[in-house]
């Protein structure tokens, strides 16, 4: 592996520290959707011994980011159409409360944020070509989204939206490093702000469900591509 090593803090548990450190690049992308994990060489790269690497690994297994393969191979989870499917079904039931509710909750503080995740995912976008950073739009993109969910009031929805978030986080790393096009939160994500600035929920909810079903048409369409290469 010639990956760069994450920092590992001392003042955690190895074990926490190593899944966290995994977690981490699973997630950014650095261990790609696929990508096979050998325990000697993930031990090497982050210079711990096997058992706090296989500890991660159980749990990275339940988190349901790192699989078993058909020969008994580890390996980072990949997402299937079907899984992408469904996942865009529970953020579209999930997202529509959370944008409903942001618009009778959310603060001037938090409407600020909103606009500021805007701007910069517009001026990003602008940029284009090869300047264009697709982690860090997804960075906004996921921040934006939680914030809308924070902005609701309702810490249950958070929380089983961060579920959600992160199995997402993967699928948009998967397609993304394909396609880089098939996230485009632009002039969507704009109109969603608009929408909850405004306090119109019944608006915010049109907005969020035309955004999440274009999503779902450009990352489902894409991963089809993908498999049909394969």
């Amino acid at each position: 592996m010639t990956l760069a090593v994450p920092p590992i803090q001392r003042s955690k548990s190895l074990h926490e520290q190593t899944y966290e450190a995994l977690r981490t690049s699973i997630l950014s992308g650095d261990l790609p959707p696929g990508e096979r994990l050998v325990e000697t060489q993930l031990a090497q790269w982050l210079q711990v011994s096997r058992t706090p690497i296989r500890e991660a690994i159980r749990q990275l297994q339940k988190d349901g980011l790192v699989t078993v393969d058909g020969m008994g191979s580890l390996q980072v989870a990949s997402i299937s159409v079907a899984d992408a499917a469904q996942l865009y079904d529970c953020r579209l039931a999930l997202e529509e409360l959370s944008v409903s509710q942001a618009c009778l909750h959310a603060n001037a503080n938090q409407l600020k944020q909103l606009e500021g995740y805007v701007m910069q995912a517009e001026k990003l976008m602008q940029q284009g070509g090869a300047d264009l950073n697709v982690m860090q739009l997804l960075d906004l993109d996921y921040g934006f989204h939680r914030l809308i969910a924070e902005s609701s009031g309702n810490r249950w929805l958070v929380t089983l939206l961060d579920q959600v978030f992160d199995k997402m986080i993967l699928l948009r790393v998967q397609t993304t490093r394909h396609n880089p096009e098939v996230l485009e939160i632009r002039i969507e994500h704009r109109q969603i702000y608009e929408a909850i600035a405004q306090s119109q929920p019944d608006r915010a909810v049109e907005m969020i469900r035309s955004h999440l079903h274009a999503s779902r048409t450009r990352v489902v369409s894409d991963l089809q591509q993908q498999f049909n290469q394969a």
